[in-house]
């Protein structure tokens, strides 16, 4: 199956601003870019690297007045829901590979030491390994309710309290809570289509969920929809939202739009972007995002961490 993602940002900028972009595909062995493109007006310089998640980010200076950022690209993905491993086992802490381990450590938007002793007394009682992790999903899919709003301040322990949030929040908790049970648990946000559920859907933004270590690899649990999904595509893999905004800009440039698209690929689209058409079907499907933006004012400080809209 082939998905046709991307994304298109409106930026304005009264000076010229240093800034990383994180929407292009992390590097997995469960898809494959088929063709990728980038476009931005006016014509700006821009490189690649790889953060130390191995996410593949880009670098620019974004120049002064108006400017747009536009990501396009095809990706091959299986069609295969979600993989489900009911009896994964869990390793204790003292086998966990050294890598995994600063994925059992508090970082901002999880403070696991806040949460701990609420995670043993709601989940102390469930199997170890993968039915563990599944109640925690399950306990948050039914007890805290989507849509409440949620600042880029909101931590786990606040989505815990309000007892709602946004996608990312219910990511936020699970991560904690598992953290808090001694099992790795990391943030990724990505693209994920609207295939195989039934709808109306909304309009089109980037998701996030997380992963759990289980049977000595990552597994994918969704605690917002908690089911399988078909083509999830992670973007950005980190410890939390804060090392995957999906924009950091170090200077006064203000996020004035965005458009998402991840939709299944047609024959009669196929190779568009090759001949110059980017997907401008797609820019119907607007909406502000869930996903974080990181700017920092012309005077530098502690940053500002800010949301367009989400619901």
């Amino acid at each position: 199956m082939q998905l046709r993602v991307g994304c298109e940002f409106g930026y304005d900028s009264a000076l010229p601003t240093p800034s990383v972009v994180l929407v292009e595909p992390h590097p997995d062995p469960d898809h494959a870019v088929v063709w990728e493109t980038w476009a931005i007006e006016p014509a700006t310089a821009h490189r690649a690297y790889a953060d130390g998640f191995r996410n593949h980010c880009r670098r620019l200076i974004l120049p002064v007045g108006p400017s747009t950022l536009r990501y396009d690209a095809v990706v091959e993905v299986s069609g295969d829901p979600d993989p489900v491993a009911p009896n994964a086992t869990q390793a204790m802490v003292e086998d966990l590979p050294d890598e995994t381990l600063v994925y059992t450590l508090a970082s901002r938007y999880c403070p696991t030491e806040s949460l701990s002793e609420n995670a043993w007394r709601l989940f102390g009682w469930s199997p170890l390994g993968w039915a563990r992790v599944q109640a925690v999903c399950d306990w948050i899919h039914v007890n805290i309710r989507y849509g409440l709003p949620s600042t880029p301040q909101t931590t786990a322990v606040d989505v815990f309290v309000a007892g709602g949030g946004m996608c990312r929040d219910f990511a936020h908790l699970a991560i904690t809570f598992c953290r808090a049970l001694n099992i790795p648990a990391r943030y990724v946000f990505g693209y994920m289509p609207d295939i195989g559920v039934p709808g109306p859907f909304p309009p089109m933004d980037f998701h996030a969920w997380f992963e759990a270590y289980l049977d000595d690899r990552w597994w994918t649990f969704d605690a917002r929809f908690n089911t399988p999904r078909i083509g999830r595509i992670p973007i950005g893999i980190g410890r939390d939202a804060v090392d995957v905004a999906m924009v950091t800009s170090y200077g006064p440039a203000a996020f004035q739009s965005m458009v998402v698209w991840t939709d299944e690929e047609t024959a009669g689209r196929a190779g568009d972007a090759a001949d110059g058409e980017s997907g401008d079907e797609h820019t119907g499907r607007h909406r502000g995002s869930e996903a974080l933006v990181v700017g920092r004012g012309e005077l530098g400080g502690h940053g500002e961490m800010r949301e367009r809209g989400g619901a």
